[in-house]
């Protein structure tokens, strides 16, 4: 039991099957597009169950409780060379002043 407060992600529905676009693959056509959205429990709530959470903005949304936030594991990978060097060329060239 999650309580109220509780800093939770969930799962929601965005499109079911027969919203999603015509040019899907099959496979893909046959199951829904879901998303996950974190926020704050607004009541007590057990993990399977839908929910409301309201997000750091002030959004309230209905889903299926997954468990609490867990940390993020993404990243963005080693630093580009490339990327790095035209940034700097930019800025010298049209932010001077």
């Amino acid at each position: 039991m999650l309580k109220k407060g509780d800093y939770v992600e969930i799962k929601i529905t965005i499109l079911k099957p027969d919203e999603r676009a015509e040019n899907l693959p099959q496979d893909t056509k046959l199951v829904p597009y879901e998303g996950k959205v974190r926020g704050y429990l607004t009541f007590d709530g057990e993990i399977g169950k839908e929910v409301e959470i309201e997000t750091p903005i002030g959004r309230r949304v209905k889903g299926i409780l997954l468990g609490l936030a867990k940390e993020y594991i993404h990243n963005f990978g080693e630093p580009i060379r490339e990327l790095i060097d035209i940034g700097k060329k930019v800025k010298e060239k049209y932010l001077k002043e």
